[in-house]
């Protein structure tokens, strides 16, 4: 029984040590990769490559089915691209189960060393977060260990002979097995790790292996379709089209299992890795197979899943215009406009924030991470108008209003991925351990968030009008702002000085919270910019502080003023 268990506590460790790499490379990446697959859809051979580096290093090509398919879903890519990315993400697990087939025993501790010490002291830091990946690394190479060591007695016995001898013989049970182990552990990594340790072990054969590897690819793909159940419209039909490629693979590969393990066995003796071989082929030949025929299975997909009835997106731009193209000044009217609807989702994600840090409700977490998708939706289709606007035609005056629609609508969707990442930490940090804020420290988070709230409303109507009052009231706010999260900081310190329970368990998140809120309000008070350059109230590096009158806002230095100070 003793060996048993450590059988599936190795197992169990493989698998958490997966989902801890995952986990951590979304948290530090997640925005960033979701920006590398938007952009390199353009061609069939950046999209294949986007989707194995992106899968390479979230270690899950079901979470990169479900990035892509939320784009799909939004209308931000189309269906055959997006099945070009899922090629590329399996190759990419495929990849990964080779590394890890190395012998990276010395690589383990130190991994699992580094990692420890890395994340425990700053656990909610970018830096704490690569200390988490570096522990799921090093987890993953030890648990791949002890199932080796647990094999070992076991793998004499009578009895487990026979139930791994009940797996031979028949492909189509061994691949069924394969796909619900794969579905059960969330990782088809896990199930091909296994695999070929077994074959390592003599546990089983390697066709047996194969036929296990084979069932995961199939589980990864149903594993997909299960995920994006709920995907808007045409995000399903990514998860379906990608099950299609291996519902294909898997019939050829099957029908030709016996020839294709000897033809493996000719390059490499190794039985472990013919196995891990046999995985990486079998994704290849898909790529190669399929990578110019995925509109033609887009089709076929949509033929199986019809769309649903109504918009395919949860949010459509209204005042883009496209017969106002012709006339810049109309058309630069309209981009205007729907900048502010960005500026509205962008007010009511921010109000979602406070009532998620009061209330602890984490189903309102997913709704409002869902706004975030709105208002990546609504940049790109601004985006989209404002490029095709003839520049030729734009006089000084017109090009400016370009540059400042442009600029604000690229600030505000940074503003957006900030408030995802803030809502996450909410989730994985309070709501998640039941923790609160002290009473000082939620009335500063109130009131810091009070000022967001007027300074992005206050930022949007310099932009809708160019008041420069207005805008010299929003650098002066600024640097309110910053004076207020300074002395707000220096506050907690106090509180943890005096060993408030409250602010010791929510010390980094409050740190982090008020941190990002600054951030936030650089993008807002950055609007202000454009305006006073116009009015002739910027002076090389700085702003004519006189004109304001006294206060904090003074003498502001541009080099220290423009959001990514913050």
């Amino acid at each position: 029984m003793q060996i048993l268990l450590n059988l599936l506590a190795g197992v169990a460790l493989l698998i958490w040590g997966t989902h801890i790499v995952r986990t951590g490379i979304v948290r530090v990446l997640g925005p960033n990769l979701r920006r590398l697959l938007a952009r390199s859809v353009g061609n069939r051979g950046a999209a294949f490559a986007s989707g194995v580096g992106v899968t390479a290093l979230m270690q899950s090509s079901s979470a990169t089915a479900l990035i892509v398919s939320s784009f799909v879903g939004q209308g931000l890519i189309s269906l055959g691209p997006a099945l070009v990315v899922m090629l590329g993400a399996d190759v990419g697990t495929a990849l990964m189960a080779m590394v890890f087939s190395l012998d990276l025993r010395w690589l383990s501790p130190l991994l699992i060393f580094f990692g420890v010490v890395i994340h425990l002291p700053r656990k909610s830091s970018r830096a704490g977060q690569i200390g988490r990946v570096l522990l799921g690394l090093g987890l993953i190479i030890l648990a791949l260990q002890l199932v080796m060591l647990a094999t070992e007695p076991i793998k004499q016995a009578h009895g487990v002979k026979v139930i791994f001898a009940s797996l031979s013989g028949d492909i189509v049970l061994d691949m069924l097995i394969g796909a619900v182990f794969t579905i059960l552990s969330w990782s088809s990594l896990a199930v091909v790790l296994l695999a070929s340790t077994f074959v390592a072990s003599n546990l089983i054969t390697v066709p047996v292996a194969m036929s296990l590897v084979l069932g995961a690819n199939l589980g990864s793909g149903l594993l997909g379709l299960i995920v994006n159940l709920r995907a808007p419209g045409a995000g399903r039909h990514v998860a379906l089209g990608n099950l299609l490629f291996k519902l294909a693979g898997c019939a050829v590969f099957a029908l030709s299992l016996p020839w294709v393990v000897e033809l493996i066995a000719r390059f490499d003796p190794d039985p472990r890795r013919q196995v891990l071989d046999f995985h990486v082929l079998f994704n290849v030949a898909l790529g190669v197979v399929f990578i110019f025929l995925t509109e033609q299975v887009a089709r076929l997909a949509l033929r199986c899943l019809p769309p649903a009835n109504g918009p395919a997106v949860s949010v459509e731009p209204r005042h883009l215009d496209p017969n106002a193209l012709q006339t810049p000044a109309l058309a630069l009217a309209n981009a205007a406009r729907e900048t502010l609807r960005i500026g509205d989702t962008v007010e009511q994600m921010l109000s979602g924030v406070l009532h998620v840090i009061r209330s602890n409700d984490a189903r309102i977490v997913d709704e409002l991470v869902r706004l975030e998708d709105d208002i990546d939706c609504l940049y790109t289709a601004v985006k989209r108008y404002l490029t095709q606007i003839g520049h030729a035609v734009l006089d000084d005056r017109d090009s400016r209003r370009w540059s400042e629609i442009m600029q604000i609508t690229i600030n505000l969707e940074h503003v957006g991925d900030i408030l995802e990442n803030m809502l996450q930490d909410l989730r994985d940090r309070k709501i998640a351990h039941h923790l609160s804020f002290s009473n000082a420290g939620m009335q500063e988070i109130e009131e810091l968030h009070a000022r967001l709230v007027a300074n992005l409303r206050l930022g949007l109507s310099v932009f809708l009008n160019g008041d420069v009052t207005s805008a010299k009231m929003l650098l002066a706010e600024k640097e309110r702002f910053r004076d207020l999260e300074r002395a707000y900081s220096a506050t907690h310190l106090d509180r943890l000085l005096e060993r408030t329970t409250q602010s010791i368990e929510t010390s980094s998140l409050h740190l982090d919270i008020i941190s990002d809120m600054r951030r936030i309000n650089s993008f807002f008070c950055s609007t202000a910019y454009p305006v006073l350059e116009r009015a002739g109230e910027l002076r090389g590096s700085r702003w004519r502080g006189e004109a304001a009158g006294p206060g904090p806002a003074a003498g502001i230095d541009l080099s220290r003023a423009r959001p990514s100070d913050a």
